[in-house]
């Protein structure tokens, strides 16, 4: 059979082929008479909009590209992306747009995202765990629109983001292990060119000053098997230490699988604490006591500036939510 075309949408509806574009183009001044007249037709006959068309008269692509700047397998790994991924595919539906999904985990990775981008496939850009002075972030400067789910350091006042308050649910976190009398707290961050590794940092030595010494801190990159490692190193440097702050759950669950093969108890020679209250932080043995960071919020509202600026709107402001802390048997 022959493919529906715009002309017959037209005629079905008893209106022109300007109007019928006019709608499809999301113009507001079409009559509700001939809105419905038209959405009928367009059921009726079968039609499908070409987005090749379209996009030659809209400049529009009907796409979003979301860029995770990790390897492949994290992806997969960490419960995080997975929110966000979701959040963004039933926001972008909601207005007819698709959302590409690329990894730039290392040079070759960036060169065909930057190709991609530069070559108008996408009409904006959503950025994930992107790290200080990654070259990828000057190549967007003269592309579309571009946000980022947390902020990109060195860049927060160039590129608009959401984001929790990553350092206030650090403050929390030790704040509880302090009023709980654990004296020896240790602590496993992110990578330290990322927001998340900063940030949690210096909520935790926020709270407790000189205490938070480098014998005391060990470095994870967000993957269980860092967290297992550092966990193994801060027992090592510190056999008399009391409780750890984690910086994910993810690393949580390999510092438990840590404590557990050093014959420590947790909490009743370690308390642990991590951070996300991911799905993570149930599964695990004991559950973990966690901060609440709000992903899915985090998510909406990244969506949220990033089509406000797809819209025109020239200027947003960064979205920072709070957190809230959770406890369960790990401490």
């Amino acid at each position: 059979m022959k493919r529906p075309t715009i002309h017959d949408v037209a005629a079905a509806a008893g209106v022109s082929r300007g109007t019928v574009s006019r709608l499809l183009n999301g113009d507001k001044y079409v009559s509700p008479k001939a809105r419905v007249a038209i959405e009928r037709a367009i059921s009726e006959t079968g039609y499908v909009v070409n987005r090749a068309a379209r996009s030659l008269v809209t400049q529009r692509t009907g796409s979003v590209v979301m860029v995770l700047s990790e390897p492949q397998e994290k992806l997969f790994e960490d419960p995080n992306y997975s929110t966000t991924i979701r959040i963004a595919i039933r926001m972008l539906a909601e207005r007819d747009m698709s959302l590409v999904m690329m990894l730039a985990g290392d040079a070759g990775d960036r060169e065909r995202v930057v190709r991609y981008v530069r070559g108008g496939h996408a009409d904006g850009v959503l950025l994930m765990s992107t790290h200080a002075g990654d070259p990828f972030i000057d190549a967007l400067r003269s592309g579309p629109p571009a946000v980022s789910c947390g902020a990109v350091v060195g860049s927060e006042g160039v590129i608009p983001y959401a984001a929790a308050d990553e350092r206030l649910g650090a403050r929390q976190m030790t704040e509880y292990f302090v009023a709980q009398g654990r004296r020896r707290i240790a602590m496993i961050t992110g990578p330290m060119d990322t927001p998340g590794g900063i940030q949690r940092l210096e909520g935790f030595a926020d709270v407790l000053g000189r205490k938070a010494s480098k014998k005391l801190i060990a470095h994870g990159d967000w993957t269980r098997a860092s967290g297992e490692r550092a966990m193994t190193e801060l027992l090592e440097r510190a056999p008399d230490l009391d409780a750890v702050f984690v910086a994910s759950d993810l690393m949580a669950a390999g510092a438990l699988a840590a404590l557990r093969s050093a014959g420590r108890r947790v909490p009743d020679d370690v308390a642990v604490g991590g951070f996300d209250d991911s799905s993570v932080a149930v599964s695990t043995h004991p559950p973990l006591t966690t901060i609440r960071q709000p992903l899915a919020e985090v998510a909406q509202e990244t969506v949220r500036l990033l089509l406000a600026l797809i819209d025109g709107e020239q200027n947003v402001e960064p979205v920072i939510l709070p957190t809230e802390l959770v406890i369960r048997a790990s401490a």
